[in-house]
């Protein structure tokens, strides 16, 4: 059985490889880092457009959500006022 080789046999650690292996895994770190980087500086540069946008608002966004939430409340009562009051005229004998 001299013959036969096993593929696993090719695969021990030459240098060549493992030297191919060490740069590839630097540059991923390398490349990891340089992405980190990019999303910290994309990341600073959406804060301050949106705190610059904030900022520019007439009214407080706190302001026009509680001004949203009142029209709501009062859309919600409207309408349920006028499908009751809508069930109470078709539920009367005439």
């Amino acid at each position: 059985m001299s013959g036969t080789s096993s593929p696993l046999t090719g695969l021990g650690a030459n240098s060549a490889s493992s030297k191919a292996m060490i740069v590839g895994m630097a540059l991923m770190a390398a490349g990891g880092l340089i992405s980190l980087c990019g999303i910290a500086v994309s990341g600073t540069a959406v804060v301050a457009a949106a705190r610059r946008w904030v900022l520019a608002q007439e009214e407080p966004p706190s302001a026009i959500v509680k001004r949203k939430i009142a029209q709501a409340k009062a859309a919600t009562a409207a309408g349920a006022n006028a499908w009751q009051d809508g069930m109470a005229t078709t539920t009367r004998p005439q």
